[in-house]
């Protein structure tokens, strides 16, 4: 058997530390060299951000956001897209992946998201009347052909009869990141977004909002794939997949705004 005394009397220190550095850097390079690329929609940006860094710090891994509206992002995955899981704001989208067969598995619902009508602009008291006053000029949304949110948008519109009405004033943002810059920058004067967003900390506490009556639209069940990929991240982006249902993220998730299962 090795004597491991005598191994480290006849070392010289320096060689030893000098090895210990090299191993450690070495070690430090391969994990810095683990990433996975995961597609989100608009609604969980901010999320994601605090959903990413927690779990980077608890792995090692590295994610790299892509954020656009689901559909948008459903039809790049479906053309080849170099994603690694797509996270998003409903589930006939990863359904879509899945029955096209660029998936590793069955869609899973993660969350579920809330809907609310914001404002920026100070002269407004925020409500469904308001929508009717006749000095708005601009209501966004969401485009409801790609962005789950705004089919909910919609959906509160039709059932209050506005939909219609309103048509004219109506300004679609191809995702809610988009409809949430029509707002913030005053272009319209109130519009439908994500619980989320105005919860985020970016935006948390700046201009006023409510929180739309769940009953008045469908569920936004939001939901998560793996997407069939290059075998060297699957550990990685399956790893991240289970982080997604655990009780930290689960916490995250409720701080701004979702609903998870318990």
């Amino acid at each position: 058997m090795f004597n491991v005394q005598r191994i480290i009397k006849g070392c010289n220190w320096r060689w030893l530390g000098a090895m210990l550095l090299i191993f450690i850097f070495v070690g430090c390079q391969k994990n810095h060299n683990r990433k996975i690329v995961i597609a989100t929609a608009a609604n969980m940006e901010s999320t994601m951000v605090a959903l990413t860094n927690a779990y980077t710090l608890k792995s090692g891994v590295e994610c790299e956001i892509i954020v656009g509206s689901s559909g948008k992002l459903t039809a790049q995955i479906m053309e080849g897209a170099p994603y690694d899981i797509f996270v998003a704001a409903n589930m006939k989208y990863p359904q879509a992946i899945y029955d096209g067969g660029k998936a590793k598995n069955a869609p899973k619902v993660y969350a579920k998201g809330k809907l609310v009508l914001w404002s920026m602009m100070e002269n407004i008291t925020v409500s469904i009347d308001a929508l009717s006053d006749p000095a708005l000029e601009h209501i966004a949304l969401a485009n409801p052909k790609t962005a789950p949110y705004g089919v909910a948008a919609q959906e509160v519109l039709i059932h209050y009869g506005l939909n219609e009405i309103l048509a004219p004033k109506l300004v679609f943002g191809e995702s809610v990141g988009q409809t949430d810059q029509f707002i913030i920058s005053k272009a319209a004067q109130i519009g439908f977004t994500a619980l989320s967003t105005v919860l985020s900390p970016e935006l948390k506490g700046k201009g006023s909002w409510i929180i739309i009556d769940p009953s008045l639209y469908s569920n936004i069940n939001q939901g998560v794939v793996l997407v069939n990929r290059k075998e060297e991240t699957n550990q990685d982006a399956q790893g991240y997949y289970n982080f997604l249902f655990s009780v930290e993220a689960k916490g995250i998730l409720k701080e701004f705004g979702y609903l998870v299962d318990e």
